[in-house]
Formats: structure tokens, C-alpha cells, sequence
């Protein structure tokens, strides 16, 4: 797992790990031990130790330079391509701005979005061997443990023999569903119902009510009607 160094990138370096850091991608070009040592005046010992961490993080790339005449390369080092990895991240804004759009699209937005929610909720849900054939009861609990690990907080009700509604309890969308429902809900619904699917369930998700209830969202579920 990365350490939070590796995931927050520049931000993270020690003083002297970012005047290297610094020096590396100030050159414009591939920079060796003693250069950077003779700019930073440090011993190049202490370079060579920076830079190697430097590499094994990602932030920087190790190569050879081959020589113009006799000897041997040179190690050389230059930034990874790439941003900086430790500014802000603004996901919510993009998840908006994409909503925006598919909402712009008209009427065919909401089946969109619930083609887009069974397409994931296939790809997402725990899969089964094409030889095993699930209880209700079995599939619907392997929907709850997709949901959960959704964080949607799912509660159970009804039986293995009739499935009842699941109580979504936390809406891991919740500010976005709240301003494009039309998008946001039919997607939630079309999750269930390819997980659903993909078990090959004797169940399916029928229809999802947005705050039914003062603290939670309604999923209800059916019998299947496939044959």
C-alpha cells in the first residue's frame, strides 16, 4: 500500500529531498549526482541517497547517458512526466460538470444513466460460478455487500421467499443525487439491477423511491420475471 508520501506526492518531502527535487526538474536536462551536488553544494553522497528515493517514489526517472566518446555512461536523473501530485482535487466539481451534460442530453438521459449504473453493477458485483445457481436470499445478500461496499448503508427486510425493499440508509452521491436526481437515482437503481443480473438472481430490483423515508432511499425488489 502506498505511504502517504507516495499518494501526496511533492508536498510530502523532507527539506533537503525537495531541494533535489527542485534541482532535478529546474535543468533542462537529465542532471547527474555531481551537478546536482556542485548547485545544492552537499556532499554527493547525500544527493545520490535523495535521488534514490526520489526514483523509488515516482518522482524521478534513472537512466544512462551514453558517453560521446570512450568511457563509461553516465547515470543521469530527470523529473517523471507527469503533474505534480499534491494539489487539491476537485472530483466532485467533474462529477457535476459530467451530470450537467448528460442531463442536457433530454429525455434519453435516464436511461442512460440506468444502462450506464447495470453495466457497473455487473462489473462490480462478487461473481458466482455459471454452475451455481443463488437462493433469493443468497443473491440478495451479495447486493447488500455491494451496496455496502458502496456506502450506501443497505438494510434488509422481507424473507428469502419474498424479498422485500432495502433501506439505503447513506447516499454516497448524496449532494449530487439531490441536485441531478433524474441522473443520479436511475443510475443507483440500474447498479442493483445488473448486480442482479449478474448472479442470474431468482430477484430483480423493480424500482428505486429517492427519500421515502426521513433517513433513507427504498430499493424494491421482486420476484424475477425472466424465464
Amino acid at each position: 500500500m502506498a505511504t502517504s508520501q507516495e499518494r501526496d506526492g511533492r508536498e510530502q518531502l523532507s527539506e533537503r529531498r525537495r531541494a533535489v527535487f527542485d534541482a532535478v526538474r529546474a535543468a533542462g536536462a537529465p542532471l547527474g549526482v555531481t551537478e546536482v551536488a556542485d548547485q545544492l553544494d552537499v556532499h554527493p553522497n547525500t544527493v545520490r541517497f535523495h535521488l534514490d528515493a526520489l526514483v523509488a517514489h515516482g518522482h524521478v526517472e534513472r537512466t544512462l547517458e551514453q558517453p560521446s566518446g570512450p568511457g563509461r555512461p553516465r547515470t543521469v536523473y530527470a523529473p517523471q512526466p507527469g503533474m505534480d501530485r499534491g494539489g487539491t482535487r476537485r472530483y466532485r466539481l467533474l462529477a457535476q460538470m459530467l451530470l450537467s451534460q448528460l442531463a442536457s442530453t433530454g429525455p434519453g438521459a435516464e436511461a442512460a444513466a440506468t444502462d450506464a449504473g447495470r453495466a457497473w453493477g455487473r462489473y462490480l458485483v462478487d461473481q458466482v460460478p455459471p454452475s451455481r445457481e443463488l437462493t433469493a436470499e443468497e443473491a440478495v445478500g451479495r447486493l447488500a455487500a455491494m451496496l455496502d461496499d458502496l456506502g450506501f448503508d443497505p438494510q434488509l427486510a422481507g424473507d428469502g421467499e419474498a424479498p422485500g425493499p432495502v433501506r439505503l440508509r447513506h447516499c454516497p452521491f448524496l449532494e449530487l443525487a439531490e441536485e441531478h436526481g433524474t441522473i443520479v437515482c436511475p443510475l443507483h437503481l440500474g447498479l442493483m439491477q445488473g448486480a442482479l443480473a449478474e448472479l442470474r438472481a431468482p430477484v430483480e430490483a423493480t424500482g428505486l423511491e429517492p427519500f421515502a423515508e426521513p433517513d433513507a432511499c427504498l430499493a424494491h425488489l421482486a420476484p424475477s420475471t425472466a424465464a
